[in-house]
């Protein structure tokens, strides 16, 4: 049987996961909706055949599994209406920009008993689980910090733009759509990490989001997460990972493309797939059937996601 399938949010991830949905054997989308009518037609466009529902809650009676590409804001509502309906529910991340919100949403997933998971693209990919069974193996000595380096020309990226709410600090900004990815990377490496302190910038205009964030986080055992963002200037993107170990480090660039140091140069220990983005959401979506049928797997948990949450809005705010 096929996993019925209902996406709501059409925008960038919804019409990515629609696309790749469409190629994996074991899902069918049934329904999809956005309360933007251009949104619904780019996704027609790529599936004639599947249905745009009038409303979500149309959408989400259609499905056994809902996947919620829309904004931050509204996803806890379409969240709480699928969980009410009986239905899984797949979310993009963040999980919200609320704290007190978003605790409220994974005390209901838990009440719920139904399965739930948050797609941070990394979480079934073979780079984290490369680098998990390393440091479980102590492969790469005593783990001894994390980096991560973001930066951008302008932000949001080219690809982005159509995503208006990317650029206002209410719900979008690098950190909670980049740096979210990697503090999750980083968490199951180390286990959960505490802000230090974080200091971010943001341009005269109150509405916009960070253009800059300098931050030091902490594992319980002190293991130090040292953030350096900044958008702006004539570059290319650059989105970095470095575990570093005493033996041997880690650094993940671009999500996917995994390289080693035992304190030469980095060396790529993979080959690149010609599509990661498939090669990644397949993944993801595997992972999910397991999630469904009640299996272990790798994807993000509410709570998981819950705790980045936290830690990305701290560092919003900032620390004296």
């Amino acid at each position: 049987m096929t996993i019925r399938t209902a996406i709501i949010g059409l925008g960038i991830m919804g019409r990515r996961m629609l696309e790749h949905m469409q190629r994996h054997p074991d899902y069918e989308v049934v329904a999809m909706w956005d309360p933007d009518p251009q949104a619904c037609r780019e996704a027609l466009a790529l599936a004639r055949a599947v249905p745009v529902a009038t409303s979500a809650d149309e959408a989400l009676a259609a499905a056994d599994l809902v996947y919620l590409a829309c904004p931050p804001v509204p996803r806890k509502a379409y969240a709480l209406a699928a969980l009410r309906a009986g239905k899984a529910v797949f979310l993009e991340k963040p999980l919200g920009v609320d704290v007190a919100e978003s605790e409220g949403l994974v005390e209901a997933c838990k009440a719920s008993g139904l399965p739930v998971a948050v797609n941070f693209t990394q979480a079934a990919g073979a780079a984290l689980t490369s680098v998990s069974d390393a440091a479980r193996t102590r492969a790469l000595g005593d783990l001894q910090g994390v980096d991560i380096v973001v930066t951008y020309a302008d932000w949001p990226r080219g690809w982005q733009k159509a995503a208006d709410w990317l650029r206002f600090r209410d719900e979008g900004g690098m950190t909670r759509e980049v740096i979210s990815h990697f503090l999750f990377f980083s968490e199951r490496i180390l286990g959960p990490l505490s802000v230090v302190w974080a200091h971010p910038s943001y341009p005269a205009d109150p509405q916009l989001c960070e253009t800059h964030l300098l931050a030091r986080l902490e594992s319980a055992a002190g293991v130090p997460v040292t953030i350096m963002a900044s958008v702006g200037g004539a570059q290319p993107d650059r989105q970095e990972l470095t575990i570093k170990g005493s033996l041997t480090s880690r650094r993940i660039s671009d999500f996917y493309v995994d390289a080693r140091s035992d304190g030469g140069p980095f060396e790529e220990i993979a080959e690149r797939p010609s599509d990661p983005r498939a090669v990644s959401l397949r993944a993801q979506l595997d992972d999910l059937l397991l999630c469904i049928a009640g299996k272990p797997n790798r994807l993000a948990t509410p709570d998981e996601a819950l705790r980045v949450q936290k830690l990305v809005e701290g560092m919003l705010k900032g620390t004296s």
